[in-house]
């Protein structure tokens, strides 16, 4: 495990303790985490977005949407999310309107009525000569190989996917959306620029770390481990988080669900007798009044690595 004090979550911390509303903490983190893939690699050929520096502006905002959420819960509505996607996407189009740069956000282009060619997610304001394409994503992968080996080694809790074949997805199709032909009949303004801009978290075996190029040196990340290691874990406080509450590190005043290592073990070997899904668990310390996450890692059932490992091979 890396030094508790450099952790991403004590980075976030020391700069976002203040923010105490769930929605509001998860808006900092997408706008203040660092981007998953980096920007200056080669390898993405100047196709990463990037928001760039939190500014005090930016901040003070955050702020005073923690004092009074009304806008950012008008803007998100009243219904209930269950995908996380969707739920990041709502809160960067809120971040885009209040910058007054947001022309679109989720615009369908079509060939025919029952033909969807693909999505735009965000075309924001590029001037009068025309709107640039940003391509959200936040993604959470398991490296499961050699990182040296390539992207693809890093896959989806779920299996279905990987960050190698999400990125080619998103450069060979959603990126180019702009220049389909159905797409001209929906364009406001021609797309003069489009890019990806990506957010998540990384997760290796426990205890564990590859550097890899393309992805950003301080990104955010985690560990894995199967669940006949739980034992090794080190803490006695875990929470079982649900999928909306992935983004930033958990804090909160109080938590009913924590759990010891014990209640832990018992109910992730009721959910993997019904389930092959990984469980994404916090970390937690108890401080006064709060509890607060201080490290993440998914616990899989003890034979992922070897399904991760077929399911990847060619």
């Amino acid at each position: 495990m890396h030094d508790q004090a450099d952790t991403y979550q004590a980075r976030f911390e020391r700069r976002w303790r203040h923010l105490r509303r769930a929605r509001v903490r998860a808006l900092a983190w997408l706008l203040d985490a660092p981007d998953l893939l980096d920007i200056h690699d080669p390898h993405w050929e100047g196709r990463i977005a990037t928001l760039g520096p939190m500014t005090e502006e930016t901040a003070r905002w955050l702020a005073e949407l923690d004092a009074d959420p009304t806008p950012l819960d008008a803007a998100l509505g009243a219904k209930m999310y269950t995908r996380l996607g969707l739920y990041a996407e709502k809160l960067m189009a809120f971040y885009f309107a209040h910058q007054g740069r947001l022309v679109a956000h989720g615009l369908q282009v079509r060939a025919s009525r029952n033909d969807t060619v693909g999505e735009f997610d965000f075309l924001l304001d590029a001037g009068e000569k025309g709107v640039e394409h940003i391509e959200f994503a936040t993604k959470f992968y398991l490296l499961q190989g050699d990182a040296a080996t390539g992207f693809d080694t890093f896959v989806g809790p779920n299996l279905a996917d990987s960050l190698g074949r999400k990125m080619r997805k998103v450069f060979e199709r959603q990126l180019e959306l702009g220049s389909h032909p159905a797409a001209q009949e929906v364009l406001p303004r021609p797309v003069v620029a489009a890019r990806a801009l990506v957010k998540g978290w990384l997760f290796y075996p426990r205890g564990t770390f590859q550097a890899m190029q393309g992805i950003t040196a301080g990104h955010c990340r985690g560990f894995w481990c199967p669940l006949a290691e739980l034992d090794a874990l080190p803490g006695d406080r875990f929470l079982i988080l649900p999928r909306l509450q992935w983004l930033p590190p958990f804090r909160a005043q109080s938590a009913v669900w924590m759990l010891d290592k014990a209640q832990l073990a018992a109910e992730l070997e009721d959910h993997f007798t019904a389930s092959d899904a990984p469980v994404l668990v916090a970390l937690v310390r108890e401080e006064p009044n709060d509890i607060v996450e201080f490290e993440r890692g998914f616990i899989v059932p003890d034979d992922w690595r070897d399904r991760a490992r077929a399911r990847l091979t060619p």
